[in-house]
């Protein structure tokens, strides 16, 4: 029930944005054409998100608190697994399809083979590492992360996301994923009325991920496309690793500093503050959708003027940070308001303390927003070796300043930690002399001095 509210919000936003591209000084032809896009991805997302709440809330009833636990844990447990296996190669692959788009059958062949490897060797390293960590308290069966981690493999197909992507083809993701929950969910409703054991469920983790790897190739063929046209070279194999080797390790990163604060707060506070603050991130987090979900769709559109020209590039990274501040702004200031009632009418007497944490959490959104807007000029640049120092940067923070602000202030002191570190991975390109001017543009934003401007020219 808590996630309900992502529906009408997610529609809600379809409509924000597409009004967005005729605010006074943006980039209306490149906004309006993008931000099209940017609708698909959006009803991809909110549509997958709705039909994921109900089969999951009947998942859950079905199986009970403790086997539904065993559900979920393997899929966490590999979670790092499979940012490793997806080498970071998704926005890459998109950077080069859209500067050498004759070169898709080599990059799109070369790119499914480096993950399917990729895949393929996080099996027996999930396996291995599972053995050695899980403890003499480990219920969770080990066939059960077997299963998981096979996943990896399934996901290798996903490198046809980015074709759609460099195409601004969002439609046809949109097509996938929705088709794809809707199976996903059939699927757990047959089971739930047939009676089935836990063990069937643990399979459609896998079968999840396999219907969409398989509707992604689908579509790709019924577009004319033939994966029996794509090649592999080791030269580009080579080049990508590269290139695309620090995003893989960011991403790891990204996982590791957004989750660390839940394991911090367990640990110091105990499993009933962890219960409220995860609560609270999930609030937080439903929103992080959105700004993926536009950089996704504009990175061509700053590819193209990156390529061509440099003055409307700058323009549009611009606009791009004007527009992540204004919709994460107002879904900062609207949640703070709302957290109150949030919590008195969505949760029990026992979570009532989650508002007051809420209401600082939030505004953590704002630097992923602009993150995510930023990330896409680093891969512009091919300054991927910066993505990695800077989410390093925000896991030390975190952890640093959770080690010892979970222990004095409770659970606003995990709220603070993730609110500094947030900010501190996203505007750590200052420290670096190539990227300072962009940090200093995003600081522009940030505090609407862009805008300001852009309104003011008009």
């Amino acid at each position: 029930m808590r996630k309900a509210p992502d529906l009408i919000r997610g529609f809600s936003y379809i409509f924000v944005l597409m009004k967005f591209s005729v605010l006074p000084g943006f980039d209306q032809q490149a906004f309006r054409k993008y931000l099209k896009n940017t609708g698909w991805l959006f009803l991809a997302r909110v549509g997958s998100l709705g039909i994921k709440i109900l089969a999951g809330i009947a998942v859950a009833n079905y199986l009970g608190k403790t086997a539904n636990v065993m559900l979920n844990y393997p899929l966490v447990f590999v979670t790092f697994f499979l940012a490793a296996a997806a080498l970071g190669l998704d926005g890459f692959i998109t950077r080069e399809l859209l500067s050498e788009p004759e070169k898709k059958n080599k990059l799109l062949g070369t790119a499914f083979r480096m993950r399917l490897v990729a895949g393929i060797a996080i099996i027996p390293l999930s396996w291995l590492t599972y053995l050695l960590f899980k403890g003499d308290s480990g219920d969770v069966p080990v066939s059960y992360i077997l299963i998981a981690s096979c996943i990896g493999i399934t996901q290798s197909l996903s490198i046809i996301d980015s074709y759609f992507q460099s195409r601004v083809q969002g439609k046809y993701v949109m097509m996938v994923q929705v088709t794809g929950n809707l199976l996903s969910a059939g699927i757990k409703l047959i089971l739930i009325l047939i009676s089935a054991t836990l063990s069937w469920f643990i399979w459609t983790l896998l079968i999840d991920a396999a219907i969409l790897g398989i509707g992604y190739l689908i579509v790709y063929k019924a577009r004319g496309n033939h994966t029996s046209e794509w090649e592999y070279e080791g030269t580009l194999a080579q080049y990508l690793l590269k290139h695309s080797w620090p995003l893989a390790f960011s991403a790891i990163l990204v996982t590791v500093y957004m989750k660390i604060g839940q394991l911090m707060v367990e640990s110091f506070l105990g499993v009933g503050a962890l219960g409220i603050y995860s609560t609270v991130v999930n609030w937080s987090e439903s929103w992080y959708f959105i700004p993926v979900a536009i950089v996704t769709s504009v990175f061509p559109a700053i590819m193209n003027a990156r390529r061509d020209d440099p003055s409307r590039y700058q323009k549009r990274l611009s606009d791009m940070y004007d527009l992540m501040v204004l919709i994460s702004l107002s879904i900062a200031l609207v949640m703070s308001f709302a957290s109150v009632y949030i919590y008195r009418y969505f949760y029990a007497a026992e979570f009532a303390g989650g508002a007051k944490i809420l209401s600082i959490h939030i505004w953590a959104g704002v630097f992923v927003f602009l993150g995510s807007a930023s990330g896409q000029y680093l891969v512009a640049e091919g300054y991927t070796r910066y993505s990695l120092y800077r989410t390093a940067a925000g896991a030390v923070v975190n952890v640093v300043l959770g080690f010892f602000w979970i222990p004095l202030y409770g659970l606003q002191g995990a709220a603070f930690a993730t609110l500094i570190a947030y900010f501190s991975a996203t505007f750590f390109i200052l420290v670096f002399p190539e990227t300072r001017k962009q940090g200093i543009n995003m600081l522009k934003s940030l505090f609407l001095i862009s805008i300001i401007q852009k309104i003011v020219k008009r």
